[in-house]
C-alpha cells in the first residue's frame, strides 16, 4: 500500500509542480474553498526565482476575499500570469483599493476573459471527457458572444475561446476546450492515499471536475486540506475527489470556511441549527425592493438568488412567515436553507443539500429554476441589463459570474436595484417614498455599456421579466421596457421620466405599487398565499 501514499508538501514545494507556461485551474468562490497557502507558495517561489512564469489561470468563480488579502492577488505580478479565464473576479468594496489583479487587467498587463460561471464549470467536465468544448446558447446576444467582445476584458486579449456554430438549423456558442496542466483544489480532510472530503465546507464547487480534467490531461492535482488522516478512515460516501486523481497534499490547519467565518457547522450541513440567524431588515429602499421582488414569487417556487439586494429576499420571506413555502438555491450548489448575504454570499445556513456546482447549473441552464432574483448595474430601454462592469467604477463590478446562466435559463426574472446611484438618500416615511437627495448617476440609461442580459431575445423567447426599484416597477415587453407601477409619494415626471435615459413607455394599466411595501409592519403575505 506504500506506493499509494501521497506526498505532503510545503506550499513552496507544491509550487515546484507548476511549470512555466502552464494552464492552472483553481477552486474557490471568494474565500470559500480557496487554496490560499498554495497560491502564497507560488508567489514566494516566483519572487525568489522568477518561476513559474507565463501562467494561464482558470477559475470558474472569483478566487479570494474582497479585501485583497486572500486569493488571486498573490499572483498579481507582471510576468507570472499571461492569461486569466474567470467566471467572476473578486468584487472589492468601494471604500477599499481595487484588488491588484484589476490594475493588471485595466493596464493591459495580462490577457483576461470573463466567461459565464456555469459554462466554465461544465467546460472542466468536457475537458476531462476529451470533448471539443461546451456547446450552449448561454451567452448568445451578450458581451460573451464573439460578435460582440467574446468575453474579452481588455485590449490585449485575443478572440481565442468562443465561436458561433450552427446545429440543427439553430445558432449556438462553442466554448473551446483546452488542456489543463495543474489543478489546485481544496477540501477539509485527506487520507494518506489522497482521498478528499469537504465536511467543513459550505460548497463543493467543481473540485471533482477540475481534478479530473487535470488528471486526464496528464497534469498534476494539488489538494490543500485542513488535516490528513489514516487510510480507510474516511466515509467513501463523503469522498468528493478520489485519491487516484491527487498527486500532492498541502496542509493548512487554519483555513477558513468563508469571508468573516472561521467555521460554522450549520453552513457545511454537519448540524441543523435550531434557529436561522435572521435579523430584522430596517425599512428603507433595499427592504422595499426586496419586498417588491418577493411579491413576484409564488408558493413552491424554486428561487435562485444573485448577489446584492436580491439576497435579502429570503430574510423578507422569513419576516413574512412564508420562508418554508419557498425553495432557495444559489449557483455555488446549496439547495434550501437561508442563503448567506454580503461578502459571505455563495453558501447557505441549514442547507437541505449541497451539490456540485456543475450539477446546479444543469438545473439552471435547463429551466429547472422557476424564478431568478438578480441585481443590475445598468438597464436600457430595450430591457438589456449590465452587471459586468462600469468603466467609470472598475473596483465595483467584477464580471458576470452565474448571472448569464440564470438570466437565460430561468422562466421568470426579477431584477432588483435602485433607479439612481451615487449619493442617493431615500427615506420611507408614513407609507410613502421621500427622495431627500437623488443619485448622481443614472442606472436606467440610453444604452448599457455591456450587455449581460439581452432584453430583446428574452422577450422573443417569452420570458417574464420585471425590474423592481424603490420608486417604480418596469416590465419587459416585445416593445421594450414599460413602466407598470409607481410608488406612493413619487412623481412620475420629476422622479422617473426625468431620471431615465430613454423615452419612457407607460403601461395603459400603470398602477400604484402595493402600499404594504412601504409600511413598517409585515405585509401579511402569509394570509395572501393562504
Amino acid at each position: 500500500m506504500g506506493e499509494r501514499r501521497k506526498s505532503i508538501l510545503s506550499p513552496e514545494e507544491a509550487a515546484q509542480l507548476i511549470p512555466s507556461g502552464g494552464t492552472v485551474t483553481v477552486s474557490s468562490s471568494a474565500a470559500q474553498l480557496v487554496p490560499d497557502k498554495v497560491l502564497a507558495g507560488i508567489e514566494a517561489r516566483f519572487l525568489a526565482t522568477g518561476e513559474p512564469k507565463g501562467l494561464t489561470m482558470v477559475f470558474p468563480v472569483a478566487v479570494g476575499d474582497s479585501f485583497g488579502t486572500v486569493g488571486m492577488d498573490h499572483l498579481a505580478y507582471p510576468g507570472l500570469i499571461k492569461r486569466l479565464i474567470g467566471g467572476s473576479y473578486v468584487n472589492g468594496p468601494a471604500s477599499k483599493p481595487a484588488p491588484k489583479i484589476y490594475a493588471m487587467i485595466l493596464n493591459d498587463q495580462v490577457e483576461a476573459y470573463n466567461l459565464p460561471l456555469g459554462v466554465l464549470m461544465h467546460l472542466h467536465r468536457d475537458i476531462a471527457a476529451k470533448k471539443p468544448g461546451v456547446i450552449t446558447k448561454i451567452g448568445l446576444g451578450t458581451f460573451v458572444d464573439p460578435r460582440d467582445r467574446g468575453g474579452r476584458m481588455n485590449n490585449v486579449t485575443p478572440p481565442d475561446l468562443i465561436e458561433v456554430v450552427q446545429l440543427r438549423g439553430e445558432e449556438w456558442l462553442l466554448f473551446r476546450a483546452f488542456p489543463i496542466d495543474v489543478a489546485i483544489i481544496r477540501g477539509t480532510s485527506a487520507d494518506v492515499n489522497g482521498n478528499i472530503t469537504t465536511e467543513h465546507e459550505g460548497v463543493t464547487l467543481a473540485v471533482l471536475a477540475q481534478a479530473t480534467a487535470a488528471h486526464n490531461c496528464g497534469g498534476k492535482v494539488i489538494a490543500q486540506v485542513k488535516r490528513v488522516v489514516a487510510a480507510g478512515t474516511l466515509d467513501p460516501q463523503k469522498v468528493k475527489v478520489p485519491g487516484i486523481l491527487v498527486d500532492a497534499l498541502v496542509v493548512d490547519p487554519e483555513q477558513r470556511q468563508n469571508t468573516g467565518i472561521a467555521y460554522d457547522p450549520a453552513i457545511s450541513g454537519e448540524i441543523r441549527a435550531a434557529a436561522f440567524p435572521v435579523e430584522p431588515v430596517p425599512l428603507g429602499p433595499e427592504k422595499a425592493i426586496a419586498r417588491c421582488a418577493l411579491m413576484q414569487i409564488r408558493p413552491g417556487d424554486i428561487v435562485n438568488l444573485g448577489f446584492g439586494i436580491s439576497s435579502l429576499v429570503p430574510q423578507i420571506a422569513f419576516e413574512e412567515g412564508v420562508f418554508d413555502r419557498l425553495n432557495f438555491t444559489v449557483e455555488q450548489g446549496a439547495v434550501g436553507g437561508l442563503p448567506l448575504s454580503g461578502f459571505a454570499f455563495g453558501a447557505s445556513h441549514n442547507p437541505e443539500a449541497i451539490i456540485d456546482s456543475p450539477a446546479q447549473f444543469d438545473l439552471i441552464d435547463g429551466g429547472g429554476v422557476t424564478v431568478g432574483c438578480l441585481a443590475f448595474a445598468e438597464v436600457d430601454g430595450s430591457g438589456n441589463v449590465n452587471v459586468t462592469r462600469l468603466k467609470a467604477q472598475p473596483h465595483v463590478l467584477a464580471g458576470a459570474g452565474g448571472f448569464i446562466n440564470i438570466a437565460m435559463g430561468t422562466r421568470k426574472l426579477v431584477y432588483c436595484g435602485t433607479l439612481m446611484a451615487g449619493g442617493l438618500d431615500i427615506r420611507i416615511e408614513a407609507g410613502s417614498v421621500h427622495i431627500a437627495q437623488d443619485g448622481r448617476f443614472q442606472k436606467f440609461v440610453a444604452r448599457v455599456q455591456d450587455v449581460t442580459f439581452n432584453g430583446r431575445l428574452a422577450a422573443e423567447q417569452g420570458q417574464e421579466v420585471w425590474y423592481c426599484t424603490e420608486r417604480c416597477v418596469f416590465r419587459l415587453t416585445k416593445d421594450g421596457l414599460v413602466l407598470a407601477e409607481v410608488a406612493p409619494g413619487v412623481d412620475l415626471e420629476r422622479d422617473i421620466r426625468a431620471k431615465v435615459g430613454f423615452p419612457l413607455q407607460v403601461a395603459a394599466d400603470c398602477r400604484a405599487m402595493d402600499a404594504r411595501i412601504f409600511r413598517t409592519e409585515p405585509m401579511g403575505l402569509a394570509a395572501d398565499w393562504t
